[in-house]
């Protein structure tokens, strides 16, 4: 199987990132001082001296060791320094593959790559932290070092498949530092991207209970994921094999006065009734009508044709004689979008209706 355009690039970044990281191990020998890693004013020279001579004297993957590692690459980001900082950890993470503290080296690794606006090399080590080295709590902020790998990679990440892994680890490991309402949702969003619909309406399942939770981007997310679920739980016996069939059989319908079975073919879930002027979430239930009331003693007509505004996913069609008040009734049909079961995505329903001559 050949890859793909993003995983050569992918592999290839890894092989630059190991080759730089196998040149950047041949400058520190364990006694000496390289001087390249001396620089600076005279002042930061002589603070860089002392902490490299300190830590040929501390114990290799000992704590006083990373506390004076720490130290080293702190000095550097003061400085803005970004290259010797990645060249010295880059050496540490190489020279000694098994220390403790390595997630924390790669994370400041990744940290410079992203002050040198090399986001993608930044995630790749992120990535790297997460897949193979244990997780670590930062003292002075108390935060955890894969914690925050997942939430650079959530918003960088342009692998889906990945996305989806890196919300399930944030809502199965850090549930108590996250919105758990807007996580789930967006897991939902993840999981539809890649296709794995089960997936979605489960993790739509678990965020409905997380009511007004407001979701950047998503000011209709509620109604989204209760849409979904209902029309998932749903019997869905409403449903037509084509437009043309909806269509001859609600025309049938009105022709034979048949409130009942008009009835029959409104969609049993997320069924609407408003006017123009209404937004979709300033809902009215059709089941709060009477509907045989309105088809009492009159004749529902209908137009000949389709309104000239549908298209291959919606269709209007006009029809009046309802009554004096709401004489015009536009009934809205609507291609069913549910790929989580290839029987139903496709069909056909009435899905609601709007009141009044079409604006």
């Amino acid at each position: 199987m050949k890859a793909t355009r993003s995983q050569k690039i992918i592999i290839f970044s890894f092989i630059i990132i190991f080759y730089s990281i196998i040149m950047f191990s041949c400058d520190l020998q364990p006694n000496d001082i390289d001087q390249y890693y001396i620089t600076g004013s005279n002042e930061d020279k002589e603070k860089l001296n002392e902490l490299f001579t300190l830590l040929n004297q501390e114990e290799p993957g000992s704590e006083s060791e990373f506390a004076v590692t720490r130290e080293i690459a702190a000095n550097y980001a003061r400085l803005n320094d970004y290259d010797r900082l990645i060249r010295f950890l880059s050496s540490k993470t190489i020279n000694n593959p098994a220390y403790p503290y390595n997630s924390y080296y790669f994370l400041m690794i990744a940290y410079a790559n992203i002050q040198r606006d090399c986001d993608e090399v930044a995630a790749l080590y992120f990535d790297l932290i997460l897949r193979n080295y244990p997780d670590l709590i930062i003292n002075d902020s108390g935060d955890s070092i894969h914690f925050i790998c997942l939430n650079y990679l959530i918003v960088n990440n342009n692998n889906p498949e990945r996305q989806v892994w890196y919300y399930r680890e944030l809502i199965s490991r850090f549930p108590d530092k996250i919105d758990l309402g807007t996580t789930y949702f967006l897991l939902g969003q993840a999981c539809e991207n890649v296709g794995d619909w089960n997936s979605a309406l489960a993790a739509y399942i678990n965020f409905l209970p997380y009511t007004g939770t407001i979701i950047a981007g998503f000011p209709d997310a509620e109604r989204y994921a209760k849409q979904l679920v209902d029309f998932s739980r749903s019997q869905k016996d409403w449903t037509f094999e084509n437009l043309p069939a909806l269509r001859r059989a609600i025309e049938e319908a009105l022709d034979a006065g048949n409130a009942a079975l008009l009835a029959r073919y409104q969609a049993k879930v997320n069924f609407f009734a408003r006017s123009w002027q209404q937004v979709e979430t300033d809902e009215l239930g059709l089941f709060t009508l009477n509907l045989p009331q309105f088809m009492s003693g009159t004749h529902i007509r209908y137009a000949s044709s389709l309104d000239a505004s549908s298209t291959d996913t919606e269709a209007f069609l006009r029809t009046t004689g309802w009554s004096q008040v709401l004489n015009t009734w536009y009934l809205y049909f609507r291609k069913i979008y549910f790929p989580q079961d290839p029987e139903i995505h496709g069909r056909w329903e009435w899905a609601g209706i709007y009141y009044g001559e079409k604006i």
